[in-house]
């Protein structure tokens, strides 16, 4: 029996948000297309990678749920060939790995969240919805954001400093963005990595500090006014004057 709050998240849905599933365990894959659907979600689930490839590739999805482990080709092999060719699709990996530095690599090739096997269909059902939601907001909002003159362009997923193309990893254009939408605000570390990682920090990394000091030397070349500061203790800003 479904609950009141699953049926509220049904009747909140917009209508015609198309879902691909790529998932080759029967007991899984219909699960998901199941519980997709009772949210008035249109869904087509295919049941290896390589077809799965094909069809993110040529068709139009809102969201795409990845399994990690397929047969002909590999679920990270596909994210990952997908952002090599410009498509922006949200993805949500699912997956049996659970290990911290999967979900990193996971995240790191272009995925935009990662769950982890066993789940509770209701929250897949709600990560896929918050997905829906954030491209809803880059579909309806101004394809381009500014700070001085760094520009980054939200449909080509290109980022120019002084007119300059930035070559950025999916990870590091990620993190940008969240900076770029939150213009002079401290962010704190927690509040990056909960954003760009989508799970939360374990204490003691550096794995934040290391991304920005990567992706400041890329935006603060010499000769350029710094857009970066680093709020000793709290976190980091990125603002016109700094």
């Amino acid at each position: 029996m479904r609950s009141p709050q699953s049926r509220q998240l049904h009747q909140a849905e917009p209508a015609g948000r198309r879902v691909l599933t790529i998932e080759d365990d029967e007991i899984i894959g219909q699960e998901i297309l199941t519980e997709l659907q009772c949210h008035g979600l249109d869904v087509e689930w295919v049941r290896n990678g390589r077809e799965g490839l094909l069809r993110a590739a040529n068709g139009s999805y809102d969201v795409i749920t990845l399994d990690r482990m397929l047969p002909e080709f590999d679920g990270l092999a596909i994210v990952t060939t997908l952002r090599t060719l410009g498509i922006t699709t949200p993805v949500l990996i699912i997956s049996a790995l659970s290990d911290v530095d999967e979900r990193i690599r996971g995240l790191r090739a272009g995925g935009n969240d990662y769950l982890t096997k066993p789940f509770a269909p209701d929250e897949m059902a709600a990560r896929v919805e918050v997905l829906l939601r954030r491209q809803q907001q880059v579909d309806t909002a101004d394809t381009i954001l500014r700070v001085a003159d760094l520009e980054l362009d939200l449909i080509k997923h290109e980022a120019r400093r002084n007119g300059q193309l930035l070559e950025l990893l999916p990870t590091e254009y990620k993190l940008l963005e969240f900076l770029m939408r939150n213009v002079g605000q401290v962010l704190s570390r927690l509040m990056i990595f909960e954003e760009v990682w989508g799970y939360h920090l374990t204490p003691g990394t550096n794995l934040i500090d290391v991304h920005i000091g990567r992706l400041r030397k890329k935006i603060d070349q010499p000769g350029l006014r710094p857009l970066f500061r680093t709020v000793r203790g709290v976190g980091y800003v990125l603002a016109e004057s700094v």
